[in-house]
């Protein structure tokens, strides 16, 4: 059973940064890919950015693309999204999640799930 943690959500004026965490532990982590989801109040819950095992492959939805990366550290059990140039519409509730398929963009394809880290973005 792996347990992934977030941190680093928070309350960010348009056009600004942030970095988001997600600490993993249990299983091996180089065993998963990762990924990023969000989800705003009353939506399904989105996909937002993926990475493959050894973190040489990643996917982005078309709505982040050029202004988020997503990174991995398997020495570290950590994954990463850096956030930038932020926008109103990029307010949510981000999720991490793993799954043994590569580069998947479908939530039903993850099996483990972290609780979710706020991003907030004020104007």
């Amino acid at each position: 059973q792996a347990q992934l943690v977030e941190s680093g959500g928070g309350l960010v004026q348009a056009g600004g940064s942030l970095r988001l965490s997600c600490a993993a532990s249990g299983r091996s982590f180089d065993a998963y890919a990762m990924a990023w989801f969000r989800q705003k109040p009353g939506r399904e819950r989105d996909f937002v950015a993926t990475v493959n095992r050894n973190g040489e492959d990643t996917k982005y939805a078309d709505s982040v693309k050029g202004r988020f990366t997503i990174s991995r550290d398997n020495a570290k059990n950590m994954l990463y999204l850096q956030m930038n140039s932020l926008r109103l519409e990029d307010t949510a509730l981000y999720y991490c999640a793993a799954t043994p398929f590569s580069l998947s963009v479908e939530k039903n394809d993850y099996n483990y799930w972290g609780q979710g880290t706020q991003v907030t973005v004020s104007s």
